[in-house]
C-alpha cells in the first residue's frame, strides 16, 4: 500500500444476514471510518448507484484490472460474478486520514483480513439460522429458487468460517447486533 495506512473494519457475512445495514449503522456511529466500495462484475440493481454501491465493471473491465494488480483481494463470488476491492479506494481513504470500512463476502473478508494482519478487525455476522436466513432472501424479492437455493447452500459453507474472524455477532436483533458490532469497532479503533 502507498501512503499513510489506517485501520481496516471488515463485515463479512452470508448473503442476508445483515452485514450491509449494519456497515451503514458504523457508518453513521463512527465519522473516522470511511466506506470501501467494492468492485463487481454482476449487473447493477434499480436501487444502486455507481461507484456509491459498487463500482460496477464489465466482465471484461474486472479481468483487465485483475491482470493489472489492481485490486487487494477479488475472486469469483458466484459463476461469472466477480467481486473485488480496488487498491485505489484503499488507498482513497487512508490519503483522507480515515479508517476503511468493508462489507465483503466471506472469502473476501478472510483474504482481507490475512492481507492486513492486525491491522483489521473481521468481524462474521451470522443468521440466526439457515431458515431465517432464507426467509430474509426471499422477503427481499430479488431471488429465483434458484439462486435462493445457491445462497443459502452457500452460507451453510459460509457459516463454517465463522470461528476463522476476529469476532462473531449473531443478528437474531438487528438493534442489539448494530450495538454490539459498535463497540468492537469502537475498541479496536481505540487500540
Amino acid at each position: 500500500m502507498v501512503g499513510r495506512e489506517g485501520k481496516c473494519v471488515i463485515c463479512s457475512a452470508p448473503s442476508g444476514a445483515g452485514k450491509t445495514t449494519i456497515v451503514h449503522y458504523l457508518l453513521r456511529q463512527l465519522p473516522e471510518l470511511a466506506f470501501s466500495v467494492s468492485a463487481t462484475s454482476r449487473p447493477m440493481r434499480p436501487n444502486e448507484r455507481q461507484g456509491v454501491d459498487y463500482h460496477f465493471l464489465s466482465p471484461e473491465e474486472f479481468a483487465k484490472r485483475i491482470r493489472e494488480e489492481a485490486f487487494v483481494e477479488w475472486e469469483e463470488v458466484y459463476p461469472g460474478r466477480f467481486y473485488g476491492t480496488l487498491r485505489s479506494e484503499v488507498e482513497r481513504i487512508w490519503a483522507a486520514g480515515k479508517h476503511a470500512i468493508f462489507d465483503l463476502d466471506v472469502v473476501g473478508g478472510l483474504h482481507l483480513k490475512e492481507r492486513f494482519g492486525p491491522q483489521a478487525l473481521a468481524i462474521f455476522i451470522e443468521p440466526p439460522s439457515l431458515e431465517v436466513l432464507a426467509e430474509r432472501l426471499r422477503q427481499r424479492g430479488t431471488e429465483t429458487a434458484e439462486t435462493l437455493k445457491v445462497r443459502v447452500d452457500k452460507a451453510g459453507l459460509e457459516m463454517e468460517t465463522a470461528d476463522r474472524f476476529d469476532a462473531v455477532v449473531v443478528n437474531h436483533a438487528l438493534d442489539q447486533a448494530c450495538a454490539e458490532a459498535l463497540d468492537l469497532v469502537r475498541n479496536f479503533l481505540r487500540k
